[in-house]
């Protein structure tokens, strides 16, 4: 049976890089985590990734997907910042003063604002105020669950399970380090006007005053969010974000053993961060980054570009080499139409992938002959034969 082909065109850049270790950062830097990812936001480039795509109990951090579907419906305008939501027992016993966890004392059978069931999520962390906003939005917790996985799946979260708003153990929640940092990039870049709520200093209700729970806010940084857990077995997580010098940072952390350790790792990893990479463009605005083959057309390639300029962060010590792929599904058919998603430009330092681009035609490219046609025909068979026969041959014993 023939495959459609997918074919690579590889080129090595003329610059230099930093080696990647095994843990997935450069060359002599590796972190305590158990599981860890970080990005540089502005281009999308990996900076760190170790068991990225390893499952664990999102605890907290579950509150961050909360938020995300809070922020949704401010922004559709299906509830505002004044809507109010009623206190119920459940709410008040599970997530309020009788539960011993981290609350707003919100007060059983009052009725709370959306903003300030915001503040008490956003900054104390508050699991009766994530609890109100699931049964006000959603009818009842379990549901407003399957919300949070169905948008999960919007945002290419394509493991994460969550099963209530607050992320107390459930035996079902899951999540990876690489999902939290989907979510986190998110929520900053869809929620610009909202995101500031994760760092405000504190929070005061019922004449209750509480600090933000973010250990990172006071520490120079530049921190502006956004969320810790911790799970008795898997232990101590944090999602964090940063912005420091023309550069945003998104960083997740698990599987640390103390809360103390949690910090000082969060900070040296960030830090690291912020000053062991420079940025470094490869490719400028509308250059010819490939081409890709096209079938039974008037040309026989169409150049591809990506729609901005091409940028990474490397390594300023320890210099290597970057490779680069252009990946597309073989061949285009004719017609073409000009800027038209084609391809893709993976970026890689050794094996480490560091960024993904889109890469979109240049021109267009009108159907041939009749005649050109039968050639391609001719010259698509012969080289799909080749990597069928390529695909389908046993491995040497």
């Amino acid at each position: 049976m023939l495959k459609p082909a997918l074919r690579l065109l590889a080129c090595l850049m003329p610059f230099a890089t930093g080696a990647f270790a095994a843990d997935g950062g450069a060359a002599g830097f590796a972190t305590k985590a158990a599981q860890a990812y970080m990005i540089e936001a502005t281009t999308g480039t990996v900076l760190l990734a170790k068991n990225e795509d390893q499952g664990f109990s999102p605890a907290s951090l579950a509150k961050l997907m909360t938020m995300d579907l809070v922020f949704e419906a401010l922004t559709k305008g299906q509830i505002t910042l004044d809507t109010e939501y009623p206190v119920s027992e459940y709410a008040w016993r599970t997530g309020g003063a009788p539960s011993r966890t981290a609350t707003m004392f919100a007060s059983l059978k009052s009725r709370v604002r959306v903003e300030d069931l915001i503040k008490g999520v956003a900054i104390q962390g508050a699991n009766d105020s994530c609890i109100i906003l699931a049964e006000g939005m959603a009818g009842s917790e379990q549901q407003f669950g399957v919300s949070m996985t169905r948008r999960a799946r919007e945002l290419g979260m394509e493991k994460a399970e969550f099963g209530n708003s607050t992320g107390l153990p459930d035996g079902k929640s899951k999540v990876t380090a690489r999902e939290m940092v989907t979510l986190a990039t998110a929520l900053q870049q869809s929620y610009p006007n909202l995101y500031p709520y994760f760092a405000q200093p504190d929070f005061e209700w019922n004449k209750i005053f509480q600090r933000n729970r973010n250990p990172l806010l006071g520490l120079d940084l530049g921190a502006d969010g956004l969320a810790t857990g911790f799970t008795e077995g898997e232990g101590y997580s944090i999602v964090a974000s940063v912005q420091r010098d023309g550069r945003r940072l998104f960083l997740a952390l698990a599987g640390i053993a103390s809360d103390k350790e949690r910090t000082e790792e969060a900070k040296r990893v960030l830090e690291w961060g912020l000053t062991a990479f420079e940025n470094r463009q490869i490719f400028a605005d509308k250059e010819v980054i490939g081409a890709a083959s096209v079938y039974g057309g008037t040309s026989r390639t169409v150049d591809l570009v990506a729609k901005a300029p091409v940028s990474v962060y490397i390594p300023i010590s320890n210099p290597d080499r970057l490779s680069a792929r252009i990946i597309y599904r073989w061949p285009l058919t004719a017609p073409v139409k000009p800027d038209t998603q084609a391809g893709t430009l993976r970026i890689f330092a050794g094996s480490r992938l560091l960024r993904e681009v889109p890469l979109y035609t240049v021109q267009a490219v009108g159907e041939g002959s009749l005649s050109s046609r039968a050639v391609d025909a001719m010259l698509e068979l012969g080289e799909s034969l080749f990597f069928s026969w390529l695909w389908d041959k046993p491995a040497p014993v």
